[in-house]
């Protein structure tokens, strides 16, 4: 759970694709010892989120009700989906990003964009809100939240100067970042997502903490891997469109892990910003989805079951 060069009071759990990565921060003195969580993964895995959740609490000692904050760096399904399970039973209170706070309180799910995904969510509340620029205390060290939008446009980072950490989200992986939702819908996200890795590039960091993958030290060659997959992008942004349909097809099979191409369709009919990235690559959402899945078929992304469904495979090697 714990990963060397974390402060003590730090600790990572690495999640897979359908889930983003967990940071707890332990704050307080003995008999008011209590927990900070970072992001809470999707709905399919809230139960597994919760139990991991309560084994790090567990290792020092405090139950489930020592969790007092849940805090969202941004709210995607995967980001946010364990939110409620966790806050129902360990009597957290939520807070997510400022722009987002009057959405969640009216639960619009198309401005969370969880229908223009094809995605889900268990409807949680929010009891406050994260302001860009604000400090925060997260395992006895201080941090800033910064805006971070491009793969999200309301997106925060969280940075510790005294520690050089970065709990980056989905704005910087060790080889790449999110999908520029925003370009999808006809928004601007290159030139915004371009600018975020320059504020990287211009903090003290040492250590990422990334939303998936592992953590990683050596940042400025993630930043140079970011910097070239996005002049990539933005050279020819029907990629972003194309890598969009994929990645959010793999998504909806690791969740489902079994569908019928005509479940795949049905599932992602009111998905308005699939639409969008089959738009720009002047197919319909069907002809999209059917390109798609015939391309992760070629890569061994996915399988075909007996009777013709699609299944959720890993390539060979991987």
């Amino acid at each position: 759970m714990s990963v060397p060069s974390l402060p003590a009071s730090i600790r990572f759990i690495q999640r897979d694709w359908l889930s983003c990565n967990q940071i707890i921060g332990f704050d307080g003195q003995a008999g008011n010892r209590h927990a900070t969580l970072i992001d809470t993964g999707y709905g399919k895995h809230a139960a597994q989120t919760l139990a991991l959740v309560t084994h790090v609490l567990g290792g020092e000692g405090l139950p489930i009700g020592a969790l007092r904050h849940i805090l969202n760096t941004h709210l995607h399904s995967d980001h946010c989906g364990g939110n409620a399970l966790l806050a129902r039973i360990s009597g957290a209170r939520v807070r997510v990003p400022q722009a987002e706070f009057d959405t969640v309180c009216l639960w619009d799910e198309t401005r969370l964009t969880f229908r223009g995904t094809g995605q889900r969510c268990e409807r949680f509340c929010a009891d406050g809100a994260i302001t860009p620029g604000e400090h925060l205390r997260l395992g006895g060290l201080d941090w800033q939240a910064l805006a971070a939008p491009g793969h999200d446009p309301h997106s925060l980072i969280l940075h510790c100067p005294d520690e050089q950490l970065l709990i980056s989200a989905d704005a910087l992986w060790e080889n790449g970042f999110g999908i520029i939702f925003p370009e999808l819908s006809g928004d601007s996200g290159f030139r915004e997502q371009h600018d975020v890795l320059e504020l990287i590039a211009s903090l003290p960091v040492r250590t990422v903490l990334p939303g998936h993958g592992r953590v990683f030290h050596d940042v400025p060659d993630a930043l140079q891997r970011a910097r070239g997959r996005l002049a990539a992008l933005r050279a020819d942004p029907r990629r972003n469109a194309r890598n969009s349909i994929k990645a959010l097809i793999k998504f909806l099979m690791l969740e489902f892990e079994q569908l019928p191409m005509t479940g795949l369709i049905e599932t992602t009919a009111g998905a308005t910003i699939m639409r969008g990235a089959a738009d720009q690559l002047g197919m319909t959402l069907a002809q999209a989805l059917q390109w798609a899945a015939d391309d992760l078929l070629a890569q061994g992304q996915l399988g075909r079951a007996a009777n013709g469904d699609l299944l959720n495979a890993e390539p060979a090697g991987a």
